[in-house]
């Protein structure tokens, strides 16, 4: 085999449109391109795998969609931007790739809304700042006078409401999001030769699943152990701050998004099983009141160091940034600050008028960012683990896989 050819075993069907289609979500002009392997050399993340970032760009070259879409190694990228500074045609692979993973996010969703958000911004403004204004009306129909006697949020917005909307918006945002994710672990099962039965269907197997799923969530979501061990070694990295570096401040958006919705989920979990009403007056290290207190804190640093070094393009990775890079980023950072704002007020003497003002924001832009989050970028968060779920079965020792 040649250091240019992709293993073919079958027919495959060419789509001539892949990669003018590709370059709709943002892809530079890959066609200076002539495969020599450079990125694949300098790549961090291409040690167990010599084509990658190659392969990617020549499926969408020759056009090979299906190939392209069932590539786990297309979310193993971290946009280090390694492979574009050592381009010598200055193709810019780093970002055809994060273009890719749009173009893979939108080919996923069956509703196209996705395609919408990262192919058109002006819709995608227009539909935010529309859903922000539908939410906040839609709880402003129901609030009440504002309390006195103390800073009750739910005695301006009743509970139930509250509750009630974040189901149904966590039903349709599964509903959404499952289908894209189910088609996306079908087709890379497929390419790798994975099935529930050999997945699920021996202890052996069993046991595989669960060593992957480890490295899939535990090491690599939560853990970032290769972002930060191979993406960041280089000289360039090293030289940034620690508490700068990209690895930490990518895990500090993840620890404090899911910290904030497990602190929401014990919430009211707790109310349902009459332990603490929703909403109560607790001390601050009451344990789901702190598990909240640190993780909104960790995504305000994570969010607020990502937004700035995006506008001062402070690192390779951020030389570019696009409409839904910032939708992102600013949704997440408005939900946090107001949310520590209003718990804030719960510890304030007398009744802070503009805590209900705040609530009734944060409220909003929270059930906002969910709804969208199966079509923006927010969709990393469940595609990438179950991409490095594939890499994490594929790194295992054959003999594990028996």
């Amino acid at each position: 085999m040649t250091a240019t050819s992709i293993p073919v075993s079958a027919p495959v069907a060419v789509d001539l449109g892949l990669y003018p289609e590709i370059q709709k979500f943002g892809a530079t002009d890959i066609s200076a391109c002539f495969s020599c392997g450079t990125c694949s050399a300098t790549c961090p993340m291409s040690q167990t795998d010599g084509t990658f970032p190659r392969r990617i760009i020549r499926y969408a070259q020759l056009g090979m969609k299906d190939a392209l879409l069932s590539s786990k190694e297309l979310w193993t990228c971290y946009q280090c931007g390694e492979c574009s500074e050592s381009c010598p045609t200055k193709a810019d692979p780093s970002e055809f790739m994060a273009a890719t993973r749009r173009y893979a996010i939108a080919s996923y969703d069956k509703t196209r809304l996705a395609r919408a958000m990262y192919t058109r911004p002006a819709v995608a403004t227009v539909l935010a700042v529309a859903l922000a204004l539908f939410f906040a009306a839609f709880f402003l129909t129901a609030a009440g006078p504002i309390p006195g006697g103390g800073f009750s949020i739910w005695a301006f917005i009743p509970e139930e409401l509250v509750h009630n909307t974040g189901v149904v918006v966590m039903i349709l945002v599964a509903l959404a999001g499952l289908a894209g994710v189910v088609t996306m672990a079908r087709d890379i099962g497929r390419k790798e030769g994975v099935s529930l039965r050999s997945a699920f269907g021996t202890r052996a197997g069993l046991a595989r699943t669960g060593r992957a799923l480890w490295f899939a969530i535990g090491r690599e979501s939560f853990g970032q152990v290769r972002f930060r061990d191979e993406c960041e070694a280089d000289d360039v990295a090293k030289a940034v701050p620690w508490y700068r570096r990209r690895w930490l401040v990518h895990a500090m958006v993840v620890w404090g998004f899911v910290g904030l919705l497990a602190a929401t989920g014990l919430d009211y979990g707790l109310a349902l099983i009459g332990v603490k009403a929703t909403g109560t007056l607790v001390p601050v290290w009451y344990p789901v009141r702190l598990l909240g207190t640190v993780a909104g804190a960790s995504l305000v640093y994570g969010a607020t160091v990502l937004i700035i070094d995006r506008y001062r393009k402070a690192n390779r990775s951020v030389t570019g940034s696009t409409t839904a890079d910032w939708m992102l980023l600013a949704l997440l950072w408005v939900t946090a600050v107001t949310g520590f704002a209003i718990e804030l007020a719960l510890y304030l003497p007398g009744t802070p008028e503009w805590g209900y003002w705040l609530f009734l924001v944060h409220v909003s832009v929270a059930m906002e960012l969910v709804l969208l989050a199966p079509f923006m970028k927010l969709a990393h968060a469940v595609y990438r683990p179950v991409a490095l779920f594939f890499v994490g079965l594929a790194a295992q020792p054959k003999e594990a896989q028996r």
